[in-house]
Parts: structure tokens; sequence; C-alpha cells
């Protein structure tokens, strides 16, 4: 399944879940403008299809605090493949690290680190991330303003 290969009522049904996730089936029917049934096999074909992936809460970071963001290189002593598959576990475990990419280019791995300030960040750094399996050096990036975060794909 891609984008290519939905039709403009699944399009449709997306971009309504996208703006809220909560909507019920009945009112999601009367939105798209199609009836109960029809719509709720829709959804329910899109979550088998894996092109929706699951419902979640959103938090506002800033208002729980955690106003300071960094994103971190990530430079490996070893990449041979189970390296990489025992520093991405152990990333996974620490909490703070809200996303974690394997890059390919001047270094192995980009981390968006989301703390409370930079006192926060510099303990998760020289704790955690720094002791993440065949580390060998990090660079940090502090983010002084977030212009948008969490854009939705554009689904057409």
């Amino acid at each position: 399944m891609s984008l290519d290969t939905l039709d403009a009522m699944d399009r449709k049904i997306l971009a309504v879940l996208l703006d809220d996730a909560r909507i019920s089936m009945a009112e999601l029917a009367r939105t798209v403008g199609l009836s109960k049934t029809p719509v709720a096999a829709r959804v329910r074909a899109l979550e088998a299809q894996g092109l929706i992936t699951g419902y979640r809460t959103m938090l506002s970071p800033v208002k729980l605090g955690l106003t300071h963001v960094a994103f971190v290189e990530v430079r490996m002593s070893d990449t041979r493949q189970a390296a990489l598959e025992q520093f991405n576990t152990a990333a996974r475990t620490i909490p703070e690290i809200e996303e974690c990419y394997m890059i390919a280019g001047g270094f192995d791995y980009l981390l968006k680190v989301r703390t409370r300030d930079i006192a926060e960040y510099r303990q998760v750094m020289g704790e955690r991330i720094s002791t993440l399996p065949h580390v060998s050096a990090t660079s940090t990036f502090v983010a002084m303003e977030a212009v948008f975060e969490q854009k939705a794909p554009d689904i057409g």
C-alpha cells in the first residue's frame, strides 16, 4: 500500500483522522459523505494494510516542562550489524531520546533528545547516551526554537 494506490475516499478519511483521531465512526461517515458501515470497513482495511499504525494522545512537551531540545550526532566504533542492533536496543530504553535515525554520511546516528534544561541534558548525555554500546563520539546541537514539530505526511 502506498499513497499512489489510495483512492480519493481513503485520502479523505485519512485527512479527517489526522485532524481528529478520536472522531466517532458515525461522525467520520457524515464528514466524508458515506454511511457508517463502509467507512468502518475502510478504516479497518487501512489498519489491516498497515497504513494506519495506531492512535495516540499527543502531549505538549512545553506544558510538561520539557523545553530543551538537542540533536545529537553519534559516531560508532563498530558498524557491523550486531553492534548496530545492540545500539538500537539500548537507545530505545532512554526515554529522553524522542527520535533516533540511522544516517548515511559523516556520522552514524542522529538523535532528538528532549529534557527540562541543559543540566538535565548534560546528565542524560554523560550517564546514558555516551555509555550506549559502541559509541565513539558525539556532537550536540541545541535547538533554539521549534518552528514546527510532528508534521503529518502529505496525503494529497
